[in-house]
């Protein structure tokens, strides 16, 4: 991570009332209140999404592209997530309908996510096999926890699964299947991912696993569910004949949570979604308190990516289409085959980085560490978030760090109010005790 890395998560200041209800939801205190405003820590945030869910006064924004980037290319491909198609009513509209849709918005290929994600789960089947030595293996498709493990877990590292995304793996196959069948150039086109959560664009900007996203574009499913919605009652029955699907239930149902981990071929496995509860189970993990489990399916949203912050459709409604369409859903469609497992490995091997590092000289930072603990102990360790810090240990690395007061903790400056109102009391006191013993002198002279 570098002056390069770029999130999807942004503020919008106009909107922000500075109402603090962002800072108790982040998992990583990447945000502080100040001056009446939020501002988001660059390097903290994992663009979960969480804030944009919390905030009120939706001053927390994702950072996506436009729809007019699409006129850049001479080609154009549409990835739906597999959470698109949950969107919609699949008893009235199925895949296909929603596939042509997309066709009709102008996307000259449509390639499921749905088969990405089903050759995502060959590989973790044969790597889950061939590395029982790093048991459990943490799934890597949720970019938000995978930037989780990054910045809090180090010694997490190696248990995560090595495979690409299955985004990546669908936009990489995508081009070269579109490609070669129409006998164009590469850069001629441009690849779309249609997506349910934020984390995917910042995945796409500042890639951690590759050299560059074979993706050029991340629209919102806000932004194409309603131009998806008015051609639906317009299709012809032609239009949905002509689209093939190209994966199976495996693959779509990853849309929700448990989706990936029960095509695993191995019934010790996990799954968890919603960030604060991935959170305590990759602290338990990290404390080796789970026990006999092969491999961890992990959701920074709450059901998985129908969750997502992007998505329109109320997530308990999208989970039941999932289940209802599932169910009579074949489980394969056309075979896999060897070229679309090729180039799936990570390019590059993820790096823990260091968050929490008070200063770059270690006996300035262990002098830091202790005044930071000298200030924390004078806290009331309540949590409160009043002072615009999530935490009160937060407030005390703010304070080390120059970006806030001790006093902005109400409790201190109520102390110190207390304390002044009395110092005050006693000056007053004692003024009064002058001017009475004066007042008795000059009545004494009097007499």
């Amino acid at each position: 991570m570098s002056g390069e890395y770029s999130h999807s998560v942004m503020l919008d200041e106009k909107l922000c009332k500075g109402c603090t209800n962002c800072i108790k939801k982040c998992p990583m205190e990447a945000i502080r209140v100040q001056h009446g405003k939020a501002k988001i820590l660059n390097d903290r945030c994992i663009d979960c999404g969480e804030c944009i869910r919390t905030c009120p006064y939706k001053a927390k924004v994702a950072l996506t592209d436009s729809w007019d980037l699409l006129a850049e290319y001479k080609y154009t491909i549409a990835l739906p997530a597999p959470s698109l198609y949950m969107q919609f009513d699949l008893n009235t509209y199925s895949r296909k309908h929603i596939m042509a849709a997309l066709k009709k918005l102008g996307f000259d290929y449509v390639y499921e996510v749905a088969r990405g994600a089903e050759i995502s789960t060959i590989l973790t089947n044969k790597y889950l096999h061939e590395n029982k030595e790093k048991w459990p293996l943490i799934s890597t498709a949720c970019p938000a926890v995978v930037r989780l493990i990054q910045l809090r877990y180090p010694n997490l590292i190696p248990h995560l699964m090595p495979i690409k995304s299955p985004m990546e793996i669908a936009a990489q196959n995508a081009r070269r299947e579109f490609c070669k069948i129409n006998g164009v150039e590469p850069e001629d086109v441009g690849v779309f991912f249609i997506s349910p959560c934020a984390a995917k664009m910042t995945s796409v900007k500042a890639p951690l696993e590759v050299h560059k996203s074979g993706v050029n574009g991340v629209i919102p499913i806000k932004t194409v569910y309603f131009k998806i919605l008015k051609l639906l009652s317009k299709m012809k029955q032609q239009d949905v004949d002509d689209i093939m699907l190209q994966a199976g239930k495996y693959g779509v149902r990853w849309a929700s949570t448990g989706g990936e981990a029960l095509s695993i071929d191995s019934k010790r496995v996990l799954y968890v979604d919603g960030i604060q509860n991935v959170v305590k189970v990759l602290e338990d993990l990290e404390d080796d308190k789970i026990k006999n489990i092969e491999f961890i399916e992990a959701s920074a949203c709450t059901g998985g990516c129908t969750g997502g912050p992007l998505t329109v459709e109320n997530m308990y409604v999208a989970k039941n289409r999932s289940r209802q369409q599932l169910e009579d859903e074949p489980a394969e469609y056309k075979e896999i085959e060897d070229w679309e497992l090729e180039d799936t490995a990570w390019e590059k091997t993820i790096e823990h980085y260091e968050i929490s590092k008070l200063d770059p000289d270690m006996f300035k930072a262990m002098e830091k560490l202790n005044k930071m603990n000298e200030i924390y102990e004078q806290l009331p360790a309540l949590d409160c978030g009043a002072c615009g810090s999530p935490s009160c240990r937060a407030l005390a690395e703010d304070v080390v760090r120059g970006k806030a007061k001790t006093t902005d903790c109400i409790f201190i400056l109520r102390r110190k109010i207390r304390k002044l109102a009395n110092e005050m009391m006693m000056v007053n006191s004692g003024l009064d005790d002058g001017i009475d013993e004066k007042n008795s002198e000059a009545e004494n002279e009097n007499k």
